[in-house]
């Protein structure tokens, strides 16, 4: 009976989390010269432009997770002031949201996604934050080093929503997680689990980081994460 009552518990939980993540989009705008898909972040409407002919410049329901839990959890993990990096930004939300919430930003992805990202990054942070987030391409794995040499780059939190998928280049991003990962640096990761590669990542990157799972949400299938260097000993940064 215990049992049965807990995983009720667990499901009515999910649900009303994952319901208050997705009524965090708003009414599309349908007049106009211009498609966007709206979103209430900050108490602030964001406009994202999409673009259907680049997968990655598609919104995906991590993002909104990952941007979810920044809002809600300033008091434990404030970006205020804070140097984050966010890695496959696609259309830019996680970047827009921590910025409104005050850190400084740098927003990478592939070059042919930047021009909508940069697009809607400056759209919705023009005026409205402390600091111009910065975007920039950055290709996963050997071009890291070269675009953020250690000496004068160095992070307080790497975030990513939906980078690990069926595609040929886990290798690279597991290189750029851990070239970018420095003694103190956090990692905030949603995922959605599609195929059998999402599970045999998070069992490699399990090898090189602690990770701690903030949030299980199976009507999304998706999962946030919390990650640092394991040889900064088995006690988190703060």
């Amino acid at each position: 009976m215990g049992d049965a009552t807990n995983k009720e518990d667990g499901t009515a939980a999910d649900a009303e989390l994952a319901k208050a993540i997705m009524s965090r989009q708003s009414l599309p705008s349908v007049i106009g010269p211009e498609a966007w898909e709206g979103y209430i972040f900050s108490d602030m409407e964001i406009k994202i432009k999409e673009s259907t002919d680049l997968y990655g410049a598609v919104l995906w329901p991590s993002a909104m997770v990952l941007c979810h839990f920044l809002e809600t959890n300033q008091d434990r993990y404030s970006l205020a002031d804070k140097n984050v990096i966010e890695l496959g930004a696609g259309t830019g939300l996680v970047t827009i949201v921590s910025s409104l919430l005050g850190a400084k930003v740098t927003s990478t992805d592939l070059p042919d996604v930047l021009g909508n990202l940069r697009y809607n990054v400056m759209r919705n942070t023009k005026d409205r934050c402390r600091y111009i987030p910065v975007v920039t391409e950055l290709i996963w794995g050997p071009d890291v080093e070269q675009r953020f040499p250690r000496a004068t780059h160095c992070f307080d939190y790497i975030l990513a929503a939906d980078v690990v998928y069926a595609h040929p280049y886990l290798e690279e991003l597991m290189d750029t997680f851990d070239y970018l990962c420095r003694g103190s640096t956090q990692i905030l990761w949603a995922m959605r689990f599609r195929l059998d590669p999402e599970n045999s990542f998070v069992d490699r990157f399990q090898q090189r980081f602690h990770v701690e799972q903030l949030y299980d949400l199976p009507s999304l299938r998706i999962k946030l994460f919390r990650a640092w260097r394991k040889e900064g000993g088995a006690e988190a940064p703060a």
